[in-house]
């Protein structure tokens, strides 16, 4: 078996610790220098992964923005953007949702192996559908299928459930919170993590190991495991930052 992908959590969230906003307009928690180092992040990544409820509810592209990110992974024989990857356990997935129709990337579905044939049927050659398990998909699985695919490193960006499973199953290599300088509080607002057995406790403290200020948030970036900085480095610039633009304010836009 190849060795699993390193994985690098990403996640931008209010002070109080909520994803989103309950209405059904996207709440912008970064800005936009903290927007273009996580597509710095995208373009370093062989896949980016997003759960079924964002791929609903945000309908995002999952591609790389930037011009010359693009141009780079092209020289590299790469296609423009990372391949997409979401999971699924009621295979309720739009067909027309951006995620399968823009870009040029591969997509892959993981859902539990009794939904993989009507899924597929669905999407036909929009994805590849993966079924694994029978009544959910394991973070682990997806992680082994992965390596098997060749993927080297994983990006996941969310949601709140998605993230949870990766950090209670301690299967996070690095972790890049975000903080943004407001409040949500709403009860039914989606919460950046849920509830779990966690592998990091009060006595078992996670190891910061870097903290940016870029304009009006803060990342911290947390090291998860013994292979933390393996891919890259360690410093600002392998986290997808330049001390430049680390401490520059400017208007917030959507990813």
């Amino acid at each position: 078996m190849s060795q699993r992908p390193y994985v690098t959590l990403s996640c931008a969230m209010s002070i109080d610790g909520y994803l989103d906003s309950a209405e059904p307009r996207r709440l912008a928690m970064s800005n936009a220098s903290d927007l273009d180092r996580v597509d710095e992040v995208r373009a370093r990544s062989d896949a980016i992964m997003v759960g079924a409820s964002t791929l609903r509810r945000d309908d995002p592209r999952l591609l790389v923005r930037d011009t010359a990110r693009r141009a780079r992974r092209l020289a590299l024989g790469l296609p423009e953007s990372p391949i997409k990857v979401t999971v699924t356990a009621s295979g309720e997935l739009p067909a027309d949702a951006a995620f399968f129709t823009t870009g040029d990337a591969p997509r892959i579905v993981y859902c539990p192996e009794e939904r993989a044939a009507s899924l597929g049927a669905r999407l036909g050659t929009r994805a590849t559908v993966v079924g694994t398990g029978q009544d959910c998909v394991s973070m682990t699985a997806v992680l082994d299928d992965l390596a098997a695919r060749g993927v080297g490193s994983l990006m996941v960006e969310g949601g709140g459930k998605v993230l949870t499973q990766f950090l209670t199953a301690d299967l996070v290599d690095e972790f890049h919170l975000v903080v943004a300088p407001f409040f949500v509080g709403e009860d039914r607002a989606p919460r950046a993590v849920g509830t779990g057995t966690f592998p990091w406790t009060a006595s078992r403290r996670a190891r910061l190991a870097d903290t940016f200020r870029i304009g009006d948030v803060v990342l911290l970036r947390y090291a998860l495991s013994d292979r933390f900085g393996a891919l890259d480095g360690t410093d600002a610039v392998d986290a997808g930052v330049s001390r430049d633009a680390a401490v520059q304010t400017v208007p917030a836009e959507r990813r």
